[in-house]
């Protein structure tokens, strides 16, 4: 069985009540696209974008929740409420997050189980750094994070894996495609090896993935989709991407 196709969309901490508008022209591209389609608007919102969009094609999610399943955490969020307003998945471990709220690995797969137990789709992210990048430590970096954030207990079923070099979000920078393929193929191993479905863990690309270079990425072997920052904000960048994913 080949990974399901996925097309996801970080809003961050960006949109607000009118930004919805913008999911009824994502609703209309998912339909009938032969891959998932996935917007992980801010917490406020997901209730709200769930409602509108109620069972059809487009799937929402949240953008972190808390290892614990309930207790005295102010200010987050369990995996269980994510699940109950509507949420199908939820992102964990974007550099984001390990960068702003020193989130390490360990933390990271603590998420992931709670997550995987409240019945949510993990998306777990990994990416090296300028520095790691520029040292040729990429392979070894994003090995030990694989192994340290996927928990056990991970399947095809209830885990994707996005790989997200740091140097690459939000500033238009984009490896090339063998630096893409080389950490993919990595990732297809690693996984293979530890999981008895490895081989069908949907894998995707983030980083700067725009209208204009999506198709080229979706050729690359083992690229199974794309986790999008700013092209995900508006129905008219996202629209392209969803389409050449669909087509690769």
């Amino acid at each position: 069985m080949a990974p399901r196709k996925l097309a996801a969309g970080n809003w961050k901490m960006n949109g607000d009540l009118a930004s919805l508008d913008q999911v009824d022209a994502l609703v209309t591209a998912a339909a009938g696209a032969g891959c998932d389609v996935l917007i992980c608007p801010p917490a406020l919102l997901v209730y709200a974008m769930a409602t509108r969009v109620g069972t059809g094609e487009l799937l929402v999610g949240g953008q972190d929740c808390h290892a614990k399943a309930s207790g005295a955490h102010t200010g987050d969020i369990a995996a269980a409420q994510l699940r109950d307003v509507g949420a199908t998945h939820v992102i964990l471990g974007h550099s984001e997050r390990r960068a702003d709220h020193a989130e390490t690995d360990a933390i990271v797969a603590a998420k992931a189980e709670a997550a995987h137990a409240a019945g949510l789709v993990a998306i777990i992210c990994l990416g090296e750094t300028e520095a790691e990048r520029d040292a040729g430590s990429t392979l070894d970096v994003i090995a030990a994070q694989l192994a340290g954030s996927v928990p056990e207990g991970a399947t095809a079923a209830n885990t994707v894996i996005a790989y997200e070099p740091v140097w690459a979000i939000g500033t238009g920078r984009t490896p090339t495609v063998d630096q893409i393929a080389e950490v993919h193929a990595l990732l297809r191993d690693h996984l293979a090896a530890r999981l008895d479905d490895g081989a069908d863990v949907a894998l995707l690309y983030g980083g700067s993935v725009k209208p204009g270079n999506a198709a080229e990425i979706f050729a690359i072997p083992h690229v199974d989709g794309a986790l999008v920052g700013g092209a995900s904000l508006k129905a008219g960048d996202f629209a392209p991407i969803i389409a050449a994913l669909d087509a690769a």
